[in-house]
């Protein structure tokens, strides 16, 4: 069945209202009809099976019948600071990622990024990487759309750093001291572990000004993903993965 993402304001008394470009595709290009079944998914993360009561000029009313008992989402919260590719690796980044079960995708500047981007340039990306996002979330059954954020700097990150468990920045020249080393010592050190920062350089790698700025921070963790140098667009997708075996498999 399709997905819907409504604001929790279009849920009231067991009847949700479908608006806006959701509207249109169900309407124009899904053509679904009374009586057709979707999920519905609320700003809370909650899912209901829903059944299509009927279309109006400007909205699809929908009864909610049941909610949605299994839960899609993962155990932890994995936010992704990601070093701006050029091209389109951005755009797989998300869309992989998503469908792993990601929450949310921090678009960052980092000296060795090729791509440079103004800032209308920046905000019509952060628009279609946003909705990416969306749509794999509807394709891979998520409950929630992973937060495209606005791009910030590689120093903002360092004034993030205190509000994550663990923080894990995959460095290229690190050849020991892998992924899952680092969380088996976070494992030992804090026993739960709720949310996670994953830091993946660009293209050109992390800078050592980079790396030396943030290496004092006390829940970082510097790390590899194996003997093998791995694409700015692969390295994500693969520690993701790993953190998926790791805390939810």
């Amino acid at each position: 069945m399709n997905t819907f993402f409504v604001k929790n304001s279009q849920i009231h008394s067991g009847v949700a209202k479908v608006t806006g470009d959701d509207f249109h595709h169900l309407k124009n290009v899904l053509r679904l009809k009374p009586g057709e079944g979707a999920y519905i998914c609320n700003e809370d993360g909650s899912k209901f099976v829903a059944k299509l009561f009927e279309i109006r000029e400007d909205m699809a009313v929908f009864d909610l019948i049941k909610k949605e008992p299994r839960n899609a989402e993962l155990a932890v919260d994995i936010t992704l600071y990601q070093g701006l590719p050029k091209s389109d690796k951005m755009e797989k980044v998300i869309k992989e990622t998503t469908q792993l079960g990601i929450k949310e995708i921090v678009p960052t500047k980092m000296r060795n990024c090729v791509v440079k981007l103004d800032t209308t340039g920046i905000e019509k990306k952060r628009d279609r990487w946003q909705k990416i996002a969306e749509e794999a979330a509807k394709q891979s059954g998520r409950q929630i759309i992973p937060t495209v954020s606005r791009v910030i700097n590689f120093e903002n990150i360092i004034e993030n750093i205190e509000k994550y468990d663990i923080v894990l920045l995959l460095y290229e020249l690190e050849d020991k001291f892998t992924l899952k080393d680092a969380i088996l010592k976070a494992k030992e050190s804090l026993g739960s572990i709720k949310n996670i920062a994953l830091i993946i350089g660009p293209e050109g790698g992390f800078s050592e000004e980079e790396v030396s700025m943030i290496s004092s921070s006390k829940n970082l963790y510097i790390c590899t993903l194996g003997s093998r140098v791995l694409r700015t667009e692969l390295a994500p997708i693969m520690a993701v993965s790993n953190l998926v075996y790791e805390f939810e498999l």
